[in-house]
């Protein structure tokens, strides 16, 4: 007995379905010899009705296109199965499950044109004609009714109103053309679905008909999708709010300030203040539609869920935050940054040095040692000025007025700064010991001269040979920056140039070696030299460690027609141990 399970399908025509009942009578086999191929090859198949087994016909699935994947592959029943002539008919009745209607309305339509039906073959007879081999079935039965798009036997159909029988004979082509017409059209499909070929090859081999290769492809392909990876992406959609918002601030930054616009802003470079702020406005959920700017601009900046203000606001923070870092002191290199969780006072402990290791006794005692310890404290405070973006500029598109404030205030956060590190230079004053950080006590204090090599060796020299909190160990400060104001820049220069001597004596030892800071806020005549900061720093500034650097934020302004903004800044500054600054008075 033969149990493969075998399929065979067919073109269907204009229909006879009845949407009350959602019956449809359908001719689901014919006699017409159908090409197939066993281990001996090519033959045509011709199934014959009076060997049907009908015992268990009742009840059979109707499925979309043999697949049995899914419960909602099934679109329906057979309801019965008769013989008429030698063509076998079914009345299959479909489900009325929402799933199934597209379907349903394809089978109303006469879109679907193809039957197939699933059996299983008992045992075969065989005979030889002028146009090949014919096999025959002794005894088979039906498992499956199925609605398919490439059906095998043209006869088998959906039964057209009126016309029970087709309307043409089906031309029946030859075993050869048949296989080479199968071999190309399974190549083609496993090709179009990016499989390998050896998949093609095995359908090939295996004698599997077009709905059967079908089937197997999409659960190839759905095997496929399941085994692969799944990789999570952060990559910005075109639609996400937040990302048109980003843009949008970049493209408005840069009408603000000039400059380069990040690709994938540059398509909002060419939008008005007026269209983004209305649609922010739309993407809330409002119509803007008849509304004048005046209108545009007041519901933008009040309504509750429009990122208009926001969008503002962050086109004014990249604006100050780059004039902010351009306009920084280089005092900043000379500092430490540290970030602090509140406006509390800070102590910066640091401990003294280890010493040397000592040597250890015959019986093996271990001496232990204690570390000096010192600390400098600091405290932040805020800073901070407010601007108005009024209601005639926003409607004017002036943002080349907004641009220069918006660029002031971050300038003038810099100027902050920058003044605060200069007081905490020039106003010396007391550590934790008592004693200012620039005293003679602490040998950090040089003979007055102009920067000059001989200058700067004293300095090193001084520098190189402190000691740390015990007093004894060396910590060499190697001088690594010399800061000096405005009108002793000239003279720094040409100490710090590199040359090309002519003679030993000529060779500069400082060339290269030392990095130039100017400080114009500095007092003249009076310079500095610091170590570097990795190895000992001078000084420390910090920020709060939610609002790092000068932060933009939008103010309620209700008695004023327009947006409030105000900058501010929480920083703070102080020193942390006078062994890596050397003072050297004017001459």
């Amino acid at each position: 007995m033969t149990n493969d399970l075998l399929h065979r399908d067919a073109r269907t025509r204009p229909n006879s379905f009845d949407p009350e009942t959602r019956t449809v009578s359908a001719v689901i086999a014919t006699p017409t010899p159908v090409p197939r191929r066993d281990a001996r090859g090519p033959f045509f198949e011709v199934l014959t009705a009076d060997t049907l087994d009908l015992s268990a016909s009742e009840s059979l699935p109707v499925l979309d296109s043999h697949r049995t994947a899914s419960v909602r592959d099934q679109l329906g029943r057979v309801r019965s199965i008769a013989q008429e002539g030698g063509n076998i008919v079914a009345v299959l009745e479909i489900t009325s499950a929402e799933d199934a209607a597209p379907v349903v309305q394809r089978i109303a339509d006469g879109t679907v044109t193809g039957v197939s039906i699933g059996y299983r073959v008992a045992g075969w007879t065989e005979k030889t004609t002028p146009e090949g081999r014919v096999k025959t079935p002794t005894r088979w039965h039906i498992t499956e009714v199925t609605l398919t798009s490439n059906p095998a036997d043209p006869s088998a159909r959906i039964r057209q109103k009126g016309n029970d029988m087709p309307d043409t004979t089906p031309e029946t082509v030859s075993p050869e053309a048949a296989e080479q017409t199968r071999r190309s059209d399974i190549r083609t499909l496993v090709r179009e679905a990016q499989l390998g070929p050896e998949i093609a090859d095995d359908l090939i081999d295996a004698g599997a008909d077009m709905t059967r290769a079908k089937a197997e492809v999409y659960d190839a392909v759905q095997e496929r999708r399941r085994s692969a990876p799944i990789i999570r992406t952060h990559t910005a959609q075109n639609d996400d709010p937040a990302v048109i918002t980003r843009r949008q601030s970049d493209a408005l930054a840069t009408r603000m300030a000039g400059g380069e616009c990040p690709e994938d802003a540059r398509q909002y470079l060419g939008l008005t203040m007026r269209d983004v702020a209305t649609e922010s406005l739309q993407r809330a959920g409002v119509s803007t539609r008849g509304m004048s700017a005046d209108e545009v601009f007041t519901r933008a900046a009040a309504h509750t869920t429009s990122d208009f203000p926001l969008l503002v606001s962050n086109a004014m923070g990249k604006v100050a935050l780059d004039s902010y870092r351009a306009a920084e002191s280089p005092l900043k290199t000379l500092c430490r940054q540290r970030t602090l969780p509140n406006f509390k006072e800070s102590t910066a402990i640091r401990l003294g040095e280890m010493g040397r290791l000592e040597e250890i006794a015959e019986n093996g005692e271990i001496t232990h040692t204690s570390r000096a310890e010192n600390g400098e404290t600091m405290r932040l405070k805020t800073f901070a000025r407010g601007v108005t973006v009024s209601r005639n500029l926003l409607i004017d598109d002036d943002l080349g007025m907004l641009g220069d404030t918006t660029a002031a205030l971050g300038e003038a956060a810099a100027q902050t700064e920058a003044d605060i590190l200069v007081d905490l230079i020039t106003s010396n004053p007391n550590l934790s010991d008592g004693t200012a950080v620039f005293d003679a006590s602490r040998s950090n204090i040089g003979s007055a001269a102009a920067p000059s090599v001989a200058a700067l060796t004293a300095a090193r020299q001084a520098m190189r040979t402190r000691t740390g909190l015990d007093g004894k160990t060396i910590i060499s400060a190697a001088p690594r920056y010399v800061l000096v104001p405005a009108d002793l820049e000239t003279e720094a220069e040409q100490v710090l140039t590199t040359i090309q001597p002519n003679a030993t004596s000529d060779v500069n030892p400082f060339g290269g070696k030392l990095t130039l800071l100017v400080e114009p806020r500095l007092p003249a005549d009076t310079w500095y030299v610091f170590a570097d900061t990795a190895r000992l720093a001078a000084m420390q500034y910090a920020y709060l460690s939610s609002a790092q650097g000068v932060q933009i934020q939008r103010t309620e302004a209700w008695d004023t027609l327009g947006m409030k903004f105000r900058a501010f800044l929480d920083f703070g500054a102080g020193w942390l141990d006078w062994r890596a600054a050397h003072q050297v008075p004017g001459a």
